[in-house]
């Protein structure tokens, strides 16, 4: 999944001034030097880099090595990252840390003024909130994958989004969630969702095969993400999107329910498509991969909706053994 990217862009992640991703990167490239060589090498201001370097040796991502004059060495990158990631941790148990401190008078002031304003709510806002598509959605979305208890069942075109919910996909993977993707047959893509779902497939393929896919012959109605969902209607959160190819993704808005009667009903919904109107997914990546007329691609399509793997099509396009459809 990932490219060679620019060395600034990368650098963003650990959140330095622009002072400091000059001297850090600077440093890597040309390893131990002074203060004001650094400076020179960088266009940092003299008055400046002392500042800068002590900062970058208090995150742990340079050493000081003392002498006349002092010199400075970057630590090896795989460590700057490690100490990133203490960093972030030691900051996030600071901020803890003073969440529980006011927790107490935090509920005693708010949680009254609150339960004032709840029988003003609809039944449809208790059903659910929206959020802008993009951002707003995906954090929706790794939020629901960090709670996740059971499962995770994910309706989605070409799943486009997933290197934004990467993260929060590993973790839940490492808790053993069991997450099943339905995606739709490459057929219905345009040439640039069909590309991008290639990528992301041979992607999951490759480092999360414990991902259970499967693909649609059909357009479906909504795509979004199913979390924990109960037959006993109380438990379960979905992000939904409905389909609406008239309206700008970016003008679009997501559906988000923790209505555990409505989160059964999509679960449904899901399971229904799962077990009767899907196919495995690696059977068509390897047909479609050797039909690319519009022709055969409808010829493939029909084939879907009847259950069948299309064999021996036109008799070159396409050698394979009959295999027996599974729901």
């Amino acid at each position: 999944m990932s490219t060679r990217r620019n060395p600034t862009e990368l650098l963003d992640v650990l959140d330095l001034t622009e002072y400091g991703a000059q001297a850090l990167h600077t440093l890597i490239e040309v390893g131990r030097t002074t203060a004001p060589d650094l400076s020179e090498a960088t266009g940092i201001p003299k008055a400046r880099i002392y500042e800068v370097l002590d900062s970058l040796a208090d995150q742990g991502y340079i050493k000081i090595i003392p002498g006349r004059p002092k010199q400075y060495e970057p630590k090896h990158p795989r460590t700057i990252l490690e100490r990133a990631i203490e960093n972030e941790r030691q900051s996030f148990e600071t901020y803890r840390m003073r969440i529980e401190e006011i927790e107490d008078d935090f509920l005693d002031v708010f949680e009254p003024l609150y339960a004032q304003n709840q029988n003003a709510v609809s039944p449809v806002e208790e059903l659910f909130y929206v959020v802008d598509v993009g951002d707003p959605s995906e954090r929706e979305t790794r939020t629901m994958y960090h709670e996740a208890r059971e499962r995770i069942h994910i309706l989605t075109k070409s799943f486009e989004y997933f290197e934004a919910i990467e993260p929060a996909v590993t973790a839940a993977i490492e808790r053993d969630i069991e997450m099943r993707v339905i995606i739709l047959e490459s057929a219905l893509l345009t040439d640039a969702n069909e590309a991008i779902q290639t990528e992301i497939l041979e992607y999951l393929e490759h480092s999360y095969p414990e991902i259970e896919k499967r693909a649609s012959a059909k357009r479906l109605p909504w795509r979004g993400t199913v979390v924990d969902p109960s037959m006993e209607y109380d438990t379960g959160q979905a992000v939904l999107l409905v389909e609406e190819e008239e309206i700008p993704l970016h003008k679009r808005q997501a559906a988000v329910t923790t209505n555990g009667s409505f989160v059964a009903g999509l679960e449904r919904y899901f399971d229904l498509i799962w077990r009767y109107d899907t196919s495995e997914v690696e059977v068509w990546r390897r047909t479609l991969s050797r039909a690319s007329t519009s022709s055969t691609r409808i010829w493939l399509r029909e084939a879907a909706e009847s259950k069948t793997r299309p064999c021996g099509l036109v008799s070159s396009l396409i050698q394979c053994e009959p295999v027996k459809y599974r729901p």
